[in-house]
């Protein structure tokens, strides 16, 4: 009954979901932006994984991040297999905030090639899915970056997030596909018309039971993601921020109807190592109440 009642609130609540998914050489970055002094942790060592547990176990536990307006979570490997409050963290999350957990599989980007860049082969994956769904985790994330209009990278790098979605599916978990437009791109807007056209062709495609998430740049045309939104196989679409700030992607996010946010570095924009409980809660309410009025479904 959990998983229904869970793929029930991922298609039809009002809500955002916060990617607390950094990984690997993104680590040091997000804690050195959330104020931890370098000399803290040593990268690359578990001291470091400690350091940002702490960070995301801060964000999880305060009283400003629940299902009120929280949908759900991303969570990196090595954060699913920690513990908050002395309960797993994929048990927390449901069954303290009732806020769905996702886990983060893919492996980094490979080197671009026709304008894009795939994933790296997911070694194990199989067996991370089958631990996932065992410790209650609902769905999955992977990303990989589109950077110029070549038809044929794009409909290389659906391909891929279709062909492991589906591999996901059968593991029993609900996928998120994360082909990224790299927001810089001059090409932006006509890359963004390419991959609609692919995905919605990968969604026509979708058998029996294999409904999926797509998480995406915010488009330059207004609702130009609308028909896959609007797809019976589409569970939900959400947005990442990009590169934006949390004022500049919320603003563009307003805009599109059904699309909702999953944003990681624009959700703890404000956040320091240091600050007070009060100061940190009060700004993290702050962040998450803007969040999830651009990401409401209109009136």
């Amino acid at each position: 009954m959990t998983f229904e009642e869970q793929l029930d609130r991922a298609r039809n609540t009002d809500g955002y979901l916060a990617a607390l998914d950094q990984s690997g050489g993104s680590t040091p970055k997000a804690l050195g932006a959330y104020g931890v002094p370098a000399g803290d942790y040593v990268e690359g060592e578990e001291s470091m994984y400690e350091a940002v547990h702490a960070m995301r176990t801060r964000i999880i536990t305060s009283p400003a991040f629940t299902g009120d307006k929280t949908l759900g979570a991303i969570l990196f490997e090595n954060t699913m297999d920690r513990k908050v409050e002395g309960i797993p963290t994929s048990d927390y999350l449901w069954e303290k905030k009732k806020i769905i957990p996702f886990l983060k599989v893919d492996k980094g980007l490979a080197t671009e090639e026709n304008g894009v860049q795939l994933m790296k082969p997911i070694p194990g994956l199989d067996e991370l899915l089958k631990r996932a769904k065992t410790i209650g985790i609902f769905g999955t994330k992977m990303r990989s970056v589109i950077k110029l209009a070549n038809v044929d990278g794009i409909k290389t790098i659906v391909d891929q997030q279709f062909k492991i979605g589906k591999q996901i599916v059968a593991a029993g978990l609900v996928p998120i596909l994360e082909p990224e437009v790299d927001i810089t791109s001059p090409d932006k807007g006509k890359i963004e018309e390419i991959l609609t056209k692919e995905l919605l062709a990968g969604l026509d495609a979708l058998g029996e039971g294999q409904d999926m998430m797509l998480k995406l740049s915010i488009p330059t045309a207004v609702n130009q993601y609308k028909v896959l939104i609007d797809h019976p196989k589409c569970v939900r679409v959400v947005a990442l921020s990009g590169g934006y700030s949390r004022d500049e992607a919320n603003a563009l996010l307003a805009k599109q109807d059904g699309m909702i946010a999953s944003f990681s570095r624009a959700l703890v924009e404000g956040l320091s190592y240091g600050m007070s409980a009060e100061d940190y809660d009060k700004t993290l309410t702050a962040s998450i109440s803007s969040i999830y009025e651009a990401s409401k479904k209109s009136p």
